[in-house]
């Protein structure tokens, strides 16, 4: 997305894996934009700031492409992060298959702090610079230094630090300076995973940097703010791209006057969603590819259902993903060999025309979607389910069947980060973004309850919108592990404020001003003898508890006010405000009917439904379409589902309202407890999906 300079956005999309034509998707884009052959320099005067987010680091860990990584740690402790809490991974496995570590080595060193701070034993540095150098002569060049209670005492994790950099090592990840929090495994796991994915990231950030040739450049952190390409660091880069459409979705939808909304982000290989109660949430513990990691990241739930999900039949059952066909070769009907796909299902039931396509597809990307050979696909796999279980659908029946599969997916995985943390989800409005997004909205909503779905004019490509929004954060922790008392709370304060200063001076580095910097104190806080901490605004001492419980009431469905609270750590965060982007105002229709571009026909749940198809581009504010119809815009496919109204408001933001009551039905009696069926629907899938049944 560019924003050109009399305001004008303007956006443009293309495969995100092309080798054949382009080496670098985002860099491509940026040349098209600007009209240049694809090897021709940027010249640096046509851009002020570049603002992106990047893929390149999660996709490392995914694949186990990072960096070679020795991992420094106490003597004693050199599988302490291979066991980590002893998770089984599977926990009805009876052979236990751990996930691959990202350190290739590991230094055991000599010496140790106790939890006081008491030096129990010095640090051998002899000792640690000769293994070191072992591992600097195999070719290992990044180190990751971990030492025990290293989060609150520093000394011999900086000495070590000083030592591998005397050396040469490339990338020195220190604990204290990473993640200076308690707890050795979860600090640890994120100390290394930045010294895996950083020079990874360091080296995509310095291509990009070169090929623009100056100029501002930003990227997105994981917690939804923008930093200086120069402060980018591998542990806040694996939610780099879905923070992007998170803070696209909350921004968009604030606009519209919408305060609470479900994120649903369906894009080629995932669906990513959240949720929005007037303030982002985040997650301070994460588990990505069996690697814990303790940063502050959007609470993004993911799941492996997309455009490009592969559909199988294995003789008993059809399922959707999780494998994708990505961007190469894609859907069958990207006419390069793909297997069928969610896009694929909803080419054979009509809710992507061909017709109404680019022609960008084959090997030459100068061909139109290819719907024949997706008939004959879904005719021959109807063909092989009648042959195996003896059920007989058409070729239409079986791509609804499995576009419903797709749907139950997504609609669980909203469920997850919502009804199962308390929250009434059919009081929501669904923020639907992604290339894919539009395609599924309503039968998503339909099969929550929710009666509103939004779309924004550029939901396509809402990530991108989102990053062009965002503004610029820094966050700093603090350990504290202190009981909550009156006396605690001005040394709360004072720790509170030395943090502030420090992410004042690295807002001011960037070039906020002060003017436009706004700080967020909060404390993290929980029962004592549990481990989960919530966060909660800092306040006097009685605010707090009352905060925090209502917290815990609303998460958990209880309090227990005879026990202690416990201040796990404080944190405070620095918001710079960026200029913002105003949504255009559109006009109004002065007369005559809505045009349609073309009639076509959609089949849903046993029925086929002739229907509208409508440019987006040629809706005026107050325009009103009644389901079902087709909105075709350049960045995707909305389907209005039969039952739903399409309204436009002055900014062209697209509101679906259900018009149709839906029959919902039960077979459990008269009047079923809803948290009960939530509880039953809930055991059920999970003993289901363990039997493969």
């Amino acid at each position: 997305m560019a924003r050109r300079p009399d305001g004008e956005l303007t956006t443009h999309k293309l495969l995100s894996v092309n080798p054949e034509h382009y080496e670098d998707a985002a860099l491509q884009g940026i040349r098209d934009l600007l009209e240049l052959e694809s090897d021709a320099p940027i010249p640096s005067a046509a851009v002020e700031a570049v603002k992106m987010g990047t893929t390149v680091a999660t996709n490392a860990l995914l694949e186990r492409q990072g960096d070679r990584t020795v991992l420094v740690i106490n003597r004693g402790f050199a599988d302490a992060l291979r066991i980590g809490y002893q998770n089984r991974p599977d926990i009805f496995a009876r052979h236990i298959v751990l996930p691959e570590q990202v350190y290739e080595q590991v230094i055991e060193a000599d010496g140790r702090f106790s939890a006081e701070g008491e030096e129990l034993a010095p640090l051998d540095e002899a000792g640690l610079r000769r293994d070191l150098e072992t591992a600097f002569a195999t070719g290992v060049h990044s180190a990751a230094i971990v030492f025990m209670h290293g989060y609150r005492y520093h000394d011999h994790e900086a000495r070590a630090g000083a030592i591998a950099r005397e050396i040469g090592f490339t990338q020195i990840s220190v604990s204290h300076q990473v993640s200076p929090l308690m707890k050795l495994v979860s600090r640890g796991d994120t100390t290394v995973v930045d010294a895996y994915l950083s020079p990874i990231l360091r080296r995509y950030v310095d291509r990009v940097a070169a090929e623009l040739g100056g100029g501002q450049l930003m990227f997105m952190q994981s917690n939804g703010g923008l930093t200086d390409a120069n402060l980018f660091q591998g542990k806040d880069s694996i939610l780099s791209g879905p923070a992007g459409g998170v803070v696209g979705a909350v921004k968009a939808s604030a606009l519209a006057g919408i305060e609470r909304i479900i994120g649903f982000d369906m894009g080629g290989t995932s669906t990513d969603v959240s949720h929005y109660n007037g303030e982002y949430e985040r997650a301070f513990m994460t588990e990505i590819s069996g690697v814990r990691m303790r940063a502050p990241m959007m609470r993004i739930h993911t799941i492996a259902a997309g455009g490009g999900s592969i559909l199988f039949f294995d003789g008993a059952r059809m399922r959707v993903g999780p494998r994708s066909a990505g961007a190469d070769p894609g859907p069958k009907c990207y006419r390069k060999g793909g297997p069928l796909t969610v896009t694929d299902a909803n080419l054979m039931v009509g809710k992507l025309m061909p017709d109404l396509f680019p022609k960008v597809f084959g090997p030459n990307q100068d061909e139109a979607l290819d719907s024949g050979a997706v008939r004959q696909a879904f005719a021959d796999l109807a063909a092989d389910i009648e042959r195996d279980t003896g059920k007989a659908g058409t070729a239409e029946e079986v791509a609804d069947g499995y576009l419903a599969i797709a749907v139950e997916n997504m609609a669980r995985a909203i469920k997850e980060i919502s009804v199962h943390r308390g929250y009434d989800v059919t009081g929501y409005t669904l923020c639907s973004f992604g290339g894919a997004g539009g395609q599924h909205a309503c039968r998503v909503a339909d099969a929550l309850g929710m009666e509103r779905v939004f779309l924004h004019p550029f939901a396509g490509v809402l990530s991108a919108y989102g990053i062009g929004l965002a503004d610029v954060r820094v966050m700093r922790e603090r350990a504290v592990e202190a009981i909550l008392a009156d006396d605690l709370v001005p040394t709360l304060a004072a720790q509170l404020n030395a943090l502030a200063t420090e992410a004042l001076a690295d807002m001011e580095g960037q070039g906020v001003g002060a003017d436009k910097i706004s700080l967020m104190k909060k404390i993290h806080l929980r029962y004592e003898g549990t481990d989960s901490a919530l966060v909660i605004d800092f306040a006097d001492r009685a605010g707090m508890v009352a905060g925090f419980e209502a917290a815990h009431q609303q998460r958990y469905g209880f309090i227990v006010p005879e026990k202690a609270h416990i201040v796990e750590n404080v944190s405070v965060e620095a918001v710079g405000a960026m200029a913002e982007i105003a949504d255009p105002i559109i006009a109004s229709r002065q007369d005559g009917a809505i045009d349609t571009i073309a009639t076509t026909t959609i089949y849903g749940e046993g029925e086929h439904f002739d229907t509208q198809v409508y440019q987006r581009d040629d809706l005026f504010a107050g325009d009103r379409i009644e389901g079902p119809a087709i909105l075709v815009e350049a960045t995707g496919t909305t389907v209005v589902e039969p039952g739903w109204r399409a309204e436009v408001n002055s900014h062209g933001h697209l509101l679906l309202t259900r018009a149709v009551a839906k029959a919902r039905t039960a077979a459990i009696g008269t009047s079923v407890d809803p948290v009960m069926l939530e509880i039953f629907n809930n055991l059920f899938m999970s003993i289901a999906e363990q039997m493969g049944s």
